[in-house]
């Protein structure tokens, strides 16, 4: 499972840890991915996933990313901490710890699986929508910057970079959406790309709100076979929101493959203050 071929796609680039000893990476920040405080929280994902892939022991793919963002990360360098706590026939259980100047930025717990011939059957729909090719590119906003790096074509909920915000009421997004540059799709892509959508609190009111998110899981439905299958085509994205209140909402996506493949769910909970 070791990665050697790292590109030299911005993404890459962004995410690509240097080894500094077993179980350790050294890492840094990119000024492209920056987000409203620290970098952008998909990219930090991203870069958790790679330096488990990129580990000699890892023993399978991944089917599961939860990433908790104790704090932001400051510009520069910051180091990953790995180790595989459990390895059994089927599951692989690894835990990170994200650190900058001593102190703990973000921990993750990574679940690589050996996925085996099953029954299968999928009880969720993609979204209805038309042809990525006929919906027209969004214009990227000039803050945040990481937003630059993503090809996005909304059909609803473009919140306050629609044409016309307004307040909404329902916080859904549905948009297709890639990597730019065009990247063929692989799991750090995705981690990523499921972190993508603009925060819910921001869709429903139509505007700018501080926010964060505080916990990320991603739930991959397929494999490296199917992720490259997908190539460099648009996914299908859509979110929503759960509940508002407190300072706090909870949002729920899915990712889906321009056959119609679900890749990925995810779940995640935000901070926010109005």
């Amino acid at each position: 499972m070791n990665r050697t071929d790292l590109g030299t796609h911005p993404f890459d680039l962004a995410t690509a840890p240097a080894p500094a000893g077993a179980g350790r990476y050294l890492a840094r920040t990119a000024a492209s991915y920056s987000n409203m405080v620290g970098p952008f929280g998909g990219v930090t994902a991203a870069t958790a996933v790679r330096a488990v892939l990129d580990d000699p022991r890892c023993a399978a793919e991944p089917v599961s990313i939860t990433v908790n963002y104790a704090g932001p990360i400051a510009d520069g360098p910051f180091t990953i901490d790995s180790r595989p706590v459990r390895t059994n026939r089927s599951t692989q259980h690894w835990m990170l710890t994200l650190s900058q100047d001593d102190a703990v930025t973000t921990t993750a717990t990574v679940v690589c699986g050996a996925r085996r011939p099953t029954w299968s059957d999928t009880e969720i729909e993609p979204p209805d929508a038309p042809p990525a090719e006929s919906v027209p590119v969004a214009p990227p906003p000039e803050f945040p910057v990481w937003m630059r790096n993503y090809e996005m074509r909304f059909i609803e909920g473009g919140g306050p970079i629609a044409p016309e915000p307004r307040e909404q009421p329902t916080s859904t997004t549905t948009l297709w959406v890639r990597d730019l540059p065009a990247r063929p799709l692989d799991f750090p892509a995705l981690t990523a790309l499921a972190d993508v959508f603009i925060p819910r609190v921001m869709v429903r009111q139509g505007r700018m709100v501080a926010a964060g998110t505080v916990s990320l899981t991603v739930y991959f439905h397929a494999d490296a076979a199917a992720l490259a299958a997908q190539g460099d085509r648009p996914l299908l994205a859509t979110a929503r929101g759960q509940h508002f209140g407190g300072g706090y909402f909870d949002q729920s996506a899915q990712l889906w493959g321009a056959d119609g493949r679900p890749l990925a769910t995810t779940h995640q909970l935000v901070y926010f203050k109005d």
